[in-house]
């Protein structure tokens, strides 16, 4: 069994009280016996896509970098593997959404640079982020082999696929995802259970147990084109047959744990053997 903890928090402008918000959350969830830990993306600021300024771009900071000296050095105290989502500065003009898995010595074990990026009304992404070009290579651990993928990539089979296929060993999808203030009651119920169906969906279709970190709360948007956003939370792990193992509420910060069972991804792949039938 793999004891996983989800963290999934409202953040606020101040960055300092972020991060040290998150410290605490991994501390609770290490003492529970955590061995991996996953954040939510862009975990240390306040979705900051909701407008295209040039100014926000002195918040990339570069990897090797401060977070994840400050993480790192967590995960080696806490003996844990941390999942963290990073806005990378990889050169002059060249930014990336990045996800990078510290190792329980608190090294960088890998990273993997968000592939499909959102342009859309509130999620500016293009503005900011760079195509990702590591590929969909899973990262290994001492807790196994992690499929890390990001966000918008939650709506993309191939990306899933392409991880198991490559012998990840566990889906994670760190995230920042909510409603508009205008959409309808029935608009943000169909939204959010397609944002659920889909990863579900990727857990069957692979045989993997897929974990999914969205934040939480309400972020106004500064240019007040939009209603802001209310990110709904909801995060959840399901294992390898799309069964829900574990799941947070829409309008609350939690700190879940939930023992995952690797293992069970060669039994259902017996009885469900898509990837024997796969065309290639």
């Amino acid at each position: 069994m793999l004891r996983t903890g989800i963290i999934q928090q409202s953040n606020t402008a101040n960055i300092q009280d972020n991060i040290e918000r998150l410290e605490k959350s991994i501390r609770q969830l290490a003492k529970k016996g955590a061995q991996l830990v996953v954040l939510q993306e862009l975990h240390n600021s306040l979705y900051f896509c909701q407008t295209e300024e040039t100014g926000l771009f002195d918040l990339a900071e570069p990897i090797p970098g401060p977070s994840t000296d400050r993480f790192g050095q967590l995960a080696d105290e806490l003996n844990i593997v941390i999942v963290t989502s990073l806005f990378e500065k990889r050169a002059p003009g060249i930014y990336h959404n990045t996800a990078v898995v510290l190792e329980k010595n608190g090294s960088i074990a890998g990273k993997y640079r968000k592939m499909h990026i959102p342009d859309d009304p509130a999620y500016y992404e293009k503005f900011y982020f760079t195509p990702g070009d590591t590929g969909f290579e899973p990262v290994n651990t001492s807790v196994g082999r992690l499929g890390v993928l990001v966000c918008w990539d939650q709506w993309y089979p191939e990306a899933a696929r392409l991880m198991a296929l490559k012998g990840a060993e566990l889906l994670i999808y760190p995230t920042a995802i909510g409603w508009e203030s205008s959409d309808s009651n029935e608009e943000k119920r169909r939204q959010k259970e397609a944002w659920t169906i889909s990863q579900r969906g990727h857990a069957v279709a692979n045989g993997l147990s897929v974990v999914s970190v969205n934040r939480v709360g309400y972020e106004p948007d500064p240019s007040n084109v939009t209603g802001g956003i209310q990110f709904w939370g909801n995060s959840f792990a399901a294992g390898p047959q799309g069964e829900i193992l574990i799941e947070a509420p829409t309008d609350a910060e939690s700190n879940l744990i939930i023992d995952i069972d690797l293992k069970r991804s060669e039994e259902v792949r017996r009885i469900w053997p898509f990837f024997r039938d796969h065309l290639s």
